[in-house]
C-alpha cells in the first residue's frame, strides 16, 4: 500500500510516478482530465445513481483525497468530502484541479442514458478509473433493477491493492549513468504536429465513432497483424492524408500508452502505464497500409518485449529516488516540468491510447449499450474502448475541426465497416478542414457540451 503518515488524524498518500509531474503539467487545453462513460439502453435514473455512487466509494479511498502541495512534492491527503452525482453541464474534460483550492479530484455526471466519469490523472489511470467506473453502474443496475450480480474478474481485489504503488513496489535500483542512457533513448526529434481551428476559448471539442468490434479484428487479421498494430497504422494512414507534401518531411510520432499490469502482476487502480512511442516517416508510405504496418509492428514487437518494458518502466521510477531530485523544492520541480513538457510534446504527433476489451458481470450486460473515453490533450489523443461487438473510438481538443479522425472514419467506410459519429459541435459534425467532405455513416449527439453547442433535444 501507498505510504502514509498520520497528519492531523488524515492518511496522506505519496503520488505515484506517473502522478508526480501531472499537477506541474496541466495548463490550457491540458487539463490532465479523462472521460470515461457508459452508456445504458434506458435514461439514467440521477436518485440511484447518487445511492450506487454513496455505496461504492468507501472500496476507493484513495479517490475520496484531495490534493495538497509539499514543500518538495504533491501529496494526496485523505477528507471528508461526499462526491454529489449532477446532470452532465460542463464541457468534456473540463478542468478538475485548481491550485489552493480544496475540492474532490473527480466527478460523476449524467444525461440521458449516459453515465460520466471524469478524473484528474493524478488519481488513476483509464484501466483504474474504468474498475471505478465499472463498480460504479454495476451498483447502479442493482439498485435500479432489484438485482444482485457476480462480482467479475478484476473487481474482486482488496482496498490495499486498489490503493497500492506499483511503480514503487517493482522498481529495481538503477545507477545515474544508465538512467541517462535510457532517457537518451527514448528522445526524440520534433514531430509532425496537428493542427486545426483552435477554439479561441480552448474549449473541448469531441468526437467519437463506434463501429463493429468483429469487423476491426476481422481486417487486422486480414493484414497479418494485431488489433493494436492495425488501428495504430490505419491512423498514421489518416494522418499523412492530412499532410501536405512538404509537411511529409517530418515524421509521424504516436506514443501509445501500454497498461504495465500485462507484465507485472498488480490490481492497482492508480496509475501503473509506459508509453512507446512508433516514429513512421511518410516516404516510406507507398500508399498502402502494408508499408505502415511493416514498421509499425517491428516498433511494437522491439518495444514490448519484457526487458524493453522493465527498462522503461525502471527509468521512470528512478528519478523519483534519485537524492538530488528528491531534494529540489517543488516551486522549481513546477518551473523544469513545465519546460520539458512543453519541449516533449514537439516531438510527439499524437497519442493513441487502446483501453482494451471491457468486461461486466453477465446479468447486468444487457442494459449496457457501450462504453467510451476521452483525454484532453493540447492537440490530439485518441483513446479506443470496446464493449461486446462495439468498439468506440474517442477524440477531445481544442480544435472545432476534426480533420484526421474524419481520414481515419472515411478510411473505414471505404472498407465497408460502418461508423456511427457522435459529436458535441453543433447539430452536425464539423467536416471542415482542407478536405471538407461529408462521411457516409450515422449520426448522433455524444455528451459532454460546450460554449459552441446548441441545446440537445431531450
Amino acid at each position: 500500500m501507498a505510504e502514509t503518515k498520520d497528519r492531523e488524524s488524515s492518511k496522506w498518500y505519496k503520488l505515484d510516478n506517473a502522478a508526480k509531474i501531472i499537477p506541474s503539467s496541466a495548463k490550457g487545453a491540458d487539463t490532465r482530465v479523462f472521460r470515461i462513460c457508459c452508456e445504458l439502453k434506458e435514461d439514467v435514473d440521477p436518485d440511484f445513481l447518487q445511492d450506487a455512487l454513496d455505496d461504492i466509494r468507501e472500496e476507493f479511498p484513495l479517490f475520496n483525497c484531495v490534493l495538497k502541495k509539499g514543500f518538495f512534492w504533491y501529496y494526496l491527503e485523505d477528507s471528508d468530502l461526499e462526491p454529489e452525482v449532477t446532470e452532465d453541464h460542463l464541457p468534456a474534460c473540463s478542468p478538475i484541479y485548481y491550485p489552493g483550492r480544496v475540492n474532490l479530484l473527480y466527478r460523476v455526471s449524467y444525461y440521458s442514458r449516459r453515465i460520466n466519469l471524469e478524473m484528474f490523472h493524478v488519481l488513476a489511470d483509464g484501466t483504474g478509473g474504468f474498475v471505478f467506473l465499472k463498480r460504479l453502474v454495476s451498483r447502479y443496475l442493482e439498485l435500479s433493477h432489484d438485482i444482485e450480480s457476480d462480482r467479475y474478474e478484476g473487481e474482486t481485489s482488496s482496498v490495499q491493492e486498489k490503493g497500492g504503488d506499483a511503480f514503487d513496489h517493482y522498481y529495481t535500483k538503477r545507477k545515474l549513468g544508465d538512467q541517462l542512457k535510457q532517457v537518451g533513448k527514448i528522445s526524440v526529434g520534433r514531430a509532425y504536429q496537428i493542427t486545426g481551428d483552435i477554439d479561441k476559448n480552448l474549449m473541448p471539442h469531441l468526437i467519437e465513432g463506434a463501429v463493429s468490434a468483429s469487423r476491426i479484428v476481422s481486417l487486422a487479421k486480414e493484414n497479418e497483424t494485431t488489433v493494436g498494430v492495425y488501428t495504430t497504422s490505419l491512423y498514421i494512414q489518416a494522418v499523412i492524408d492530412a499532410m501536405s507534401l512538404s509537411e511529409r518531411q517530418r515524421p509521424v510520432v504516436v506514443q501509445v500508452p501500454v497498461n504495465l499490469r500485462q507484465f507485472f502482476s498488480s490490481d492497482t487502480t492508480r496509475n501503473f502505464f509506459g508509453v512507446i512511442s512508433v516514429v513512421y516517416y511518410p516516404k516510406q508510405y507507398d500508399g498502402s497500409i502494408a508499408s505502415i504496418i511493416k514498421v509499425v509492428k517491428e516498433e511494437y514487437e522491439q518495444q514490448l518485449s519484457e526487458d524493453k518494458i522493465e527498462e522503461t518502466m525502471n527509468t521512470y521510477a528512478s528519478w523519483e529516488h534519485n537524492i538530488a531530485v528528491k531534494m529540489v523544492p517543488i516551486w522549481i520541480k513546477d518551473i523544469i516540468i513545465s519546460f520539458f513538457n512543453g519541449r516533449a510534446k514537439n516531438g510527439v504527433t499524437t497519442t493513441l491510447s487502446n483501453l482494451g476489451r471491457i468486461q461486466m458481470p453477465e446479468s447486468l450486460s444487457p442494459y449496457v449499450d457501450r462504453f467510451s473515453a476521452f483525454m484532453a490533450a493540447p492537440s490530439q489523443q485518441v483513446c479506443i474502448s470496446s464493449f461486446g461487438d462495439r468498439m468506440v473510438f474517442g477524440e477531445v481538443s481544442p480544435y472545432s475541426t476534426h480533420e484526421v479522425m474524419l481520414h481515419f472514419f472515411r478510411r473505414l467506410v471505404k472498407l465497408g465497416v460502418d461508423v456511427e459519429l457522435s459529436s458535441n459541435d453543433y447539430d452536425e459534425v464539423n467536416f471542415g478542414g482542407k478536405h471538407g467532405k461529408s462521411i457516409s455513416s450515422k449520426k448522433r449527439r455524444s455528451g459532454g457540451r460546450s460554449r459552441n453547442t446548441k441545446e440537445r433535444k431531450k
